[in-house]
C-alpha cells in the first residue's frame, strides 16, 4: 500500500486548514497605523515572514504526514494487525515532533531573537508557555 498517495484537493485541505487555524488566532484589530509592507495591517496579529523556500519545506513536511495518516486510515478500513497500525501512528507521531523541532529552531532563531533585541519580554512568557505545552 502506498502510504503517501493523496491527491491535489488533500493538499488544498493541508492549506485551507493552515489559514482557518492562523484566522482563529488572530485577535481583533486595534490599528492600521503599524502596517508595512512585510507586516499584517493589524498590530495585535503576530506574523511570520518565512522565504518562499521555508514555508515550502514544512508544508512539504506536512503533507507527508497527511499522507502517513491517510495510510493507517486505510490501514484501519482494510482491518489491519493492530501492532502494525501502531507502529505507523509511532512514525507520525514522530514526523510531527520532527517538524515540531524544526519550527521550533526557526521561531527561537527568527522571532523570538528579533523580540529580544527590540525589548518585547512577553516573547520569553509565550516560549516557554509553548515549550511546556510541546512538553506534555
Amino acid at each position: 500500500m502506498d502510504h503517501n498517495n493523496f491527491n491535489a484537493s488533500s493538499s488544498t485541505k493541508t492549506e485551507e486548514i493552515i489559514k482557518e487555524q492562523a484566522a482563529t488566532q488572530e485577535k481583533s484589530c486595534c490599528s492600521n497605523d503599524n502596517a508595512t509592507p512585510s507586516a499584517p495591517a493589524c498590530c495585535c496579529t503576530k506574523h511570520t515572514d518565512r522565504s518562499e523556500a521555508d514555508r515550502k519545506k514544512l508544508i512539504n513536511r506536512l503533507k507527508r504526514i497527511e499522507g502517513q495518516i491517510r495510510g493507517i486510515i486505510g490501514m484501519l478500513e482494510n482491518d489491519a494487525y493492530c501492532n502494525d497500525i501502531l507502529i505507523q501512528s509511532a512514525a507520525v507521531n514522530a514526523a510531527v515532533n520532527s517538524f515540531n523541532k524544526e519550527l521550533l529552531a526557526n521561531h527561537i532563531r527568527t522571532c523570538v531573537a528579533r523580540d529580544i533585541r527590540e525589548g518585547k519580554d512577553e516573547t520569553i512568557d509565550e516560549l516557554v508557555a509553548t515549550l511546556q505545552k510541546l512538553m506534555k
